[in-house]
């Protein structure tokens, strides 16, 4: 199914959608409510040397009293027989999206078995290029964003661009440029809201009215593609009442 975003009502398989449109004509807007699979088009990247991609599943669940996406990322694994680092997206098929606003509820914990370092992963991908070989992602690392530890605090939000511009990339040339701490709890649900303007990006988590995230240079440029949902290495991650409103 294709999904037009421009003043439709439409029922989709999990994410449920209701078009919104300004009086200028200047916004439109869809809300989602996924229940069928076959509107998700799944890729995982290989990196860090991994010998394989990660193994995704995507699945509709129930978690803490919403209907929602189930999105798994197994990690892959090196050449080595180690884990490698790698992200996996559920591109939303038939979207489009350049400059607007994307909102979402989600929940992401380790998967069972993984690594210390796993924190939890999960976001938002956008201006998501054709079988997702290029996009913008602002994640959330889940598990830090009530650490006793103030630097993993610190670490709570990250953006990236896949693929020329991961996360300890930008950690390693610009050090505190591209997270950030906010307040988050693994163990419940956050609401994120991303706005996208040219190429600029910000981040509101549970209704602040300022954002935690600032991003003034995205890596992409002022490109335009589709909307995915997104996982790190080893995450079980959630996806509930998405809403797209799309700048014209």
């Amino acid at each position: 199914m294709k999904i037009a975003l421009a003043q439709v009502l439409v029922a989709l398989p999990l994410l449920g959608i209701a078009g919104i449109s300004s009086g200028q004509n200047a916004v439109d807007g869809v809300k989602f409510e996924i229940k069928s699979l076959d509107d998700l088009e799944i890729h995982s990247a290989k990196l860090d040397g991994a010998a394989t991609p990660a193994n995704p599943s995507v699945a509709i669940s129930d978690y803490l009293g919403r209907r929602a996406i189930q999105l798994v990322n197994r990690a892959a694994v090196t050449a080595k027989g180690t884990p490698a680092n790698g992200e996996t997206v559920a591109i939303v098929t038939g979207s489009d999206f350049s400059d607007g606003t994307i909102e979402v509820s989600v929940a992401g914990l380790p998967g069972e078995g993984a690594q210390l370092g796993v924190r939890g992963f999960v976001g938002i991908a956008f201006r998501v290029a054709a079988h997702g070989v290029q996009y913008e992602c602002i994640s959330l690392r889940q598990t830090n964003g009530r650490a006793d530890d103030q630097l993993r605090r610190n670490h709570t939000t990250q953006y990236s661009a896949y693929p020329d511009f991961p996360w300890h990339r930008l950690r390693e040339e610009s050090p505190g440029v591209y997270e950030s701490y906010t307040d988050v709890d693994a163990q419940g649900w956050t609401r994120i809201k991303i706005v996208v303007r040219a190429a600029t990006a910000r981040l509101y988590v549970n209704g602040a009215e300022q954002p935690c995230l600032v991003v003034n240079d995205l890596k992409l440029g002022k490109t335009r593609g589709q909307i995915a949902l997104w996982v790190g290495t080893d995450t079980v991650g959630y996806f509930s009442d998405l809403v797209i409103e799309r700048r014209l």
